[in-house]
């Protein structure tokens, strides 16, 4: 037995290794400084993954530690699904391991024979994960943009996914031509009124698997970088205690939506959560914790993917 436990330990070490070098692209010497060991070592945890077979495409093996954190995960905030990577101690921007994983669950639903409507969100992390789609057809499904294609200025908004999705895939496809923020909660009555928007809406609304990403507040957040909030309209949510965002819905430390005149002026669709569908939340990194936290304590989520770091914040409760 003690011999069967060694190997499975020299596996995930290997399998660990080979994550670093193979996904998140570091060298030998980061690997070893990362881990604890000489470089030696993590030359030939490397070659072992290799020899294994543990390196495909994707990572090809379920380190134990992280498996672990998904069960608990799962038993502790009620999630449909969690999926924990592991983290990369040389970044805390990477979405290396999210994109893939989400790259894997998203593909696992195109490949369904019956009808599905997927509803998709927008940010970097879930823009790399729809980069790393293969070429699908699939007529028989129908993909909606939950939240608004147009930034401030009248641009394409460059982390909406929708249209680079329908490069790869063969579906019908339904974006939503709005900001994700519109000036007045009248305004926005007015634009979901529309018979280009009205269908998208409706359509959402029955989404059979969701992907967002989750998006913190503060300085770095991506609707004030973006431009849709200014800093005093950040500010003022900040002391109103919003503590994260998805498709532009801010809500508070508890996951519920914060009442707030700005919630009133976001288009998007309300994110489709109840018990017949999955709506995946994609995030990582320490300035994100607090807002994952708060998606799934209030349910914005139902299904994680995320990295160790973050599982084992909010496993501290």
């Amino acid at each position: 037995m003690a011999k069967k436990i060694g190997k499975t330990s020299r596996l995930d070490d290997a399998a660990r290794a080979g994550w670093l070098y193979y996904v998140a692209g570091r060298t030998q010497d980061e690997i070893a400084a990362a881990m604890g060991i000489s470089r030696q070592s993590a030359q030939r945890l490397v070659s072992l993954a290799m020899s294994e077979r543990l390196i495909k495409v994707r990572l090809d093996h379920p380190i134990a530690e992280c498996l672990a954190l998904s069960s608990a995960l799962q038993q502790e905030f009620g999630l449909k699904q969690a999926v924990v990577v592991p983290s990369d101690p040389g970044s805390d921007s990477s979405v290396a391991g999210i994109a893939e994983e989400g790259a894997a669950e998203i593909e696992r639903w195109l490949k369904r024979a019956e009808p599905t409507v997927l509803a998709m969100g927008t940010g970097r992390t879930l823009r790399a994960a729809v980069e790393q789609l293969p070429p699908m057809d699939c007529p028989q499904h129908r993909i909606v943009s939950l939240t608004g294609n147009i930034s401030p200025d009248g641009s394409a908004a460059y982390y909406n996914v929708i249209f680079l999705m329908a490069d790869a895939i063969n579906a019908r496809h339904f974006p939503m031509p709005l900001p994700v923020l519109v000036s007045t909660p009248e305004e926005r009555i007015l634009f979901h009124a529309q018979p280009l928007v009205k269908p998208t809406l409706e359509l959402g609304a029955t989404a059979d698997a969701t992907f967002v990403g989750i998006g913190e507040l503060g300085a770095h957040a991506p609707l004030l970088v973006d431009g849709f909030l200014t800093a005093g309209e950040m500010e003022e949510l900040l002391a109103a205690g919003a503590a994260g965002e998805i498709c532009g819905w801010i809500f508070d430390d508890n996951g519920q939506l914060l009442d707030h005149p700005i919630n009133q002026r976001v288009a998007s669709i309300p994110i489709p959560v109840h018990e017949d569908t999955t709506v995946f939340g994609l995030a990582r990194g320490a300035r994100k914790h607090r807002a994952i936290r708060a998606a799934v304590r209030g349910g914005q989520i139902n299904a994680l993917i995320t990295d160790e770091d973050a599982a084992r914040y909010l496993l501290k409760g």
